[in-house]
């Protein structure tokens, strides 16, 4: 983790003294945004959220060195109980470990902001938006570009500080309780909608065009810097295009695999076969058996499965590097569950280890059958599968006696 200390990046003076009050406009959330989560998310999920992100964004992995310490930075505040309350009320300036150099104020700043610190006058960022994108298996596969138009409010002409609210965006209301008895509300600035900035907009439409690489996973974003809605003294949000895998009818993935289900009869099972399969790059394929090969049957719950190699979905970011194609084999014995005579005469003389002949005297031995049963039921044998009831009352409802009938 480049040192081991999240924080051992950092140059710069050290910070001598915690601040005695938020500064103004002091920024609170950059942290929770760096992790990708709520205010009020708990510690186990702050750990899944950066244990996720780490993943992603490592150097070793081909991710951003810059973005990863962020991540770590981020995490070794938020996942300690008292640095988080500190970051809380009073921002980056409260966390900035006392006395130690290297881990000073500006330096996060300089981290999580870029350019260093602009004191009391870094704006926050206006809210992101989300467009849930469905893409086809075959999109993801080749690659594609579509063009979509998002619309959103941009400030129209100059903003001013809200006279009312003098700019906090609330006002305090006293209420009468009783005599003698008052209370104080904060609420919302109505003028202002609780902006603290008086401010004119207008709707516009721009077409994005959003490029889907070769490989993209189910939930990945496409990211538009600063395309959401504008608000005075913010920074402009994002806008994120969500790709949302379609289901295939063929094939199913997973990560750069892919798996398809290839229902087989008895007779191609034991003796070859081929099937033409077209690919999602619009290919068709050649799967066959090895000559001599017996498709096996599953195995308890274990299916039978072999793979075409590189056949799979193109890894992001190296489209020429493909996963597997798995090939799940089910085999359809016959459906009415039984052979014609002549058809079971040639496989008794063509397949191994035949049904040997029983010499018995008919007189003395038992003729059994075989009745169609469920697994399930072994062990309720007996007089357990009879109701309790016949056993534990010798009335039936109506005070008429049970009777059993002998022959």
């Amino acid at each position: 983790m480049f040192g081991g200390i999240p924080f051992e990046h950092f140059a710069g003076g050290g910070f001598g003294g915690m601040p005695s009050g938020p500064s103004q406009d002091v920024d609170t959330n950059k942290l929770y945004e760096t992790l990708g989560i709520r205010k009020d998310t708990d510690e186990k999920s702050i750990r899944k959220a950066y244990r996720k992100l780490a993943a992603k964004h490592h150097p070793d992995k081909g991710g951003d060195e810059e973005k990863f310490k962020e991540i770590s930075a981020a995490y070794e505040i938020l996942s300690d109980s008292e640095k988080r309350e500190k970051y809380d009320k009073y921002g980056l300036e409260g966390v900035a470990e006392e006395g130690n150099p290297g881990h000073g104020t500006n330096d996060l700043f300089n981290l999580f902001f870029g350019g260093g610190r602009r004191s009391g006058s870094q704006k926050r960022k206006s809210t992101s938006v989300n467009h849930p994108l469905k893409v086809s298996l075959e999109d993801l596969y080749n690659g594609k570009t579509v063009k979509l138009a998002v619309n959103r409010k941009v400030i129209v002409g100059d903003t001013s500080s809200c006279a009312k609210c003098n700019g906090q965006g609330v006002v305090m209301e006293i209420r009468r309780l009783g005599p003698g008895m008052i209370s104080q509300v904060q609420r919302q600035c109505d003028p202002c909608g609780g902006q603290g900035t008086i401010f004119k907009t207008k709707n516009e439409r721009k077409v994005l065009e959003v490029h889907i690489d070769k490989g993209m996973k189910h939930n990945e974003k496409v990211t538009f810097r600063e395309m959401a809605d504008e608000a005075p003294n913010m920074e402009t949000g994002d806008v994120h295009f969500i790709i949302q895998e379609k289901e295939h009818d063929i094939f199913k993935r997973k990560g750069a695999d892919l798996l398809m289900v290839k229902n087989l009869s008895l007779n191609q099972a034991l003796c070859g076969f081929k099937t033409l399969v077209k690919h999602l790059d619009g290919r068709e394929i050649l799967i066959q058996s090895l000559p001599g090969e017996i498709i096996q049957p599953e195995s308890g719950s274990q299916p039978f499965v072999k793979i075409v190699p590189e056949e799979g979905m193109p890894s992001r970011g190296n489209p020429f590097v493909k996963g597997n194609l798995y090939v799940l084999f089910r085999i359809n014995f016959p459906e009415d569950g039984s052979l014609s005579d002549e058809t079971r005469k040639t496989l008794k003389e063509t397949l191994p280890d035949p049904d040997m002949e029983v010499e018995y005297d008919e007189n003395e031995v038992e003729f059994c059958t075989l009745k169609h049963a469920n697994v399930k039921d072994f062990g309720k044998g007996g007089a357990n599968q009879y109701s309790d009831s016949v056993y534990d009352s010798d009335e039936e409802e109506g005070g008429k006696p049970v009777t059993c009938q002998q022959s």
